[in-house]
């Protein structure tokens, strides 16, 4: 390892090195960046002043508001960034924070659509010991088992690969630190750490995605046993959107981190990197709201406020 030298700084490949294509990718991340980040402001701050939400439900859905706005900043302003002034270098501390930040605010996110499709199972098939099971402090507490569990979760496998030493060449081929492009980097065996890695993800991804599983089943039968066509319609619309964006979620994320590695893979997971760090995140607020009585309910009546006040003023 002595005529090694361990890198310091790497340049980042981005999504194209096609000049007219990159300005249209600028325009058409800023653009959804902004539209994500201002559709999750609407959901964290609908949920904070409306008291027709201050329900369990819309308590965890303020926290994936959070997760998604810190997951996509994780990444693009500093594509954004790179791809306006031209440079692609990032150094080693950056790649690592930006490495431990997106993981573990995606496995923070993973944990809390899972308690989410819980909440949805206790509210449709234990109704009547719901309030008592979903009280404030066990709300607060599965929350931060969530955020301190994502975190701790992807810290195991980050401390060693970055302890581990860089070697030329110093580029990653994506647009940001991911796990893959990474290792490829490492002059030395990573035989094992690429098997915690591949345990970590499978564990993640498809243990939340059994928590899921199992809980629309047991709300499907449950809606399915409903007498009136009105009553089914309206208790799987509750449901609905989560299921939507829990598909997109878990579909992209399998996808790169679980699916076996190779070239063409790589190339074509920079597009689902793109559909897990930008669409999802912007899905989020939209499909709530568009899909939800009570939120589009709560917005109307906040816009009615708005222009109370703007005429009273």
């Amino acid at each position: 390892m002595s005529n090694q030298t361990t890198m310091r700084e790497f340049i980042l490949l981005g999504l194209t090195d096609h000049r007219g294509l990159e300005i249209f990718i600028f325009l058409l991340l800023f653009s959804t960046y902004l539209l994500t980040v201002m559709g999750n402001v609407v959901i964290i701050t609908i949920t904070l002043v409306d008291h027709h939400l201050y329900t369990p439900m819309y308590f965890f859905l303020r926290h994936v508001a959070f997760v998604d706005i810190g997951y996509t900043t994780t990444i693009i302003p500093n594509t954004l960034i790179n791809m306006a002034l031209g440079q692609r270098t990032i150094t080693l501390p950056g790649c690592f924070m930006q490495f431990f930040l997106y993981f573990g605010l995606g496995t923070t996110a993973l944990f809390l659509l899972a308690v989410m499709a819980f909440d949805r199972y206790l509210a449709i098939c234990k109704p009547l010991h719901y309030s008592s099971i979903m009280n404030g402090q066990i709300c607060s507490l599965l929350v931060l088992c969530c955020w301190i569990g994502g975190f701790l979760v992807i810290l195991g496998p980050t401390m060693p690969l970055f302890q581990m030493p860089f070697c030329g060449p110093n580029i990653i081929n994506h647009f940001f630190c991911d796990n893959g492009p990474l290792i490829k980097l490492v002059c030395a065996d990573t035989t094992l750490l690429e098997l915690i890695d591949f345990i970590i993800a499978a564990l993640c991804l498809i243990g939340t995605l059994l928590v899921n599983l199992v809980s629309y089943i047991h709300i499907i039968s449950s809606i399915m046993r409903i007498p009136s066509t009105t009553g089914r319609q309206k208790t799987f619309s509750t449901c609905s959107s989560h299921l939507i964006v829990v598909s997109i979620t878990y579909g992209s994320c399998i996808f790169m981190y679980v699916m076996p590695n190779n070239t063409s893979k790589l190339e074509f997971g920079k597009l689902v990197a793109v559909l897990n760090t930008i669409v999802s995140p912007l899905l989020v607020p939209f499909v709530y709201c568009l899909r939800n009585k009570q939120v589009k309910d709560a917005l109307r009546g906040v816009f009615r406020q708005g222009v109370e006040f703007w005429k009273n003023s």
